[in-house]
């Protein structure tokens, strides 16, 4: 890790941490969990899930044509569509917003402590071997750098195996938008985010159970809610509740 792991109870705690790291000014992701577990996503938490994918996908595409208008252009644009809508995928989700992040490591499983991931996306991308093209780039989901990364590429051939990297997709949703959304990608190669190369490029912050909706509280009072982060009907209806 790039620092050691410390425990936080309040906002106060997670950004007075964070004033005393910004890296230079390189990008920073963050990611909340509201319990422990590795940095990967949801196909390689299986042994034979990366495999699966394409299978994964075609039985999403049957049953999605229908549902969907348009339709996604492109099998990066399918992803992304899979993952908003919980489907099992190679990307897993990050925020450039730290109380975004903290907002999914407090707000279930409250005896459970939370985790504050924080990934510096280039560093993990220079342990990938992706060269930027200037300090603090990261390849957009299109660029050459990404293309091994395709579903159609690894299912094309079936002996490469790469490491996890950072890429930029296109906002292409309210959620995404106010979320301030990101992603990393995994390749054929299911080691987790926090156990690539160096471990330079990560660390991480436990929110203890006792602290969380304390915490949750604070979130609440900045008007950081289900409703501000997910702008679909289904949080409207379920913002109005507590009206009556």
């Amino acid at each position: 890790m790039r620092y050691p792991d410390s425990d936080i109870t309040s906002i106060s705690d997670l950004l007075g941490s964070l004033g005393g790291r910004r890296e230079g000014g390189l990008p920073i992701w963050y990611r909340g969990q509201s319990s422990p577990w590795r940095l990967r996503p949801s196909l390689a938490r299986k042994e034979h899930g990366v495999a699966a994918e394409m299978t994964v996908i075609k039985r999403f595409k049957q049953n999605a044509h229908l549902l969907l208008s348009p339709l996604p252009f492109d099998e990066w644009e399918w992803l992304y569509i899979m993952q908003h809508h919980g489907a099992p995928t190679r990307l897993l989700d990050w925020t450039e917003n730290p109380l975004v992040a903290l907002y999914f490591a407090v707000t279930a499983k409250p005896k459970i402590s939370g985790e504050l991931w924080v990934l510096l996306p280039t560093e993990l991308n220079t342990e990938s071997r992706i060269k930027p093209d200037f300090k603090g780039d990261i390849p957009g989901f299109t660029d050459e750098a990404m293309q091994n990364y395709m579903p159609s590429r690894l299912a094309a051939e079936k002996t490469s195996s790469l490491w996890p990297i950072a890429g930029i997709a296109p906002r292409n949703t309210p959620r995404m938008q106010v979320q301030l959304g990101t992603f990393t990608i995994h390749h054929r190669d299911r080691i987790a985010i926090d156990q690539v190369g160096a471990q330079q490029h990560v660390w991480r912050y436990t929110i203890p159970a006792a602290a969380k909706k304390v915490v949750a509280e604070e979130l609440q009072t900045m008007a950081m809610t289900k409703l501000s982060l997910f702008p679909e009907l289904s949080s409207v209806g379920e913002s109005v509740k507590g009206v009556i």
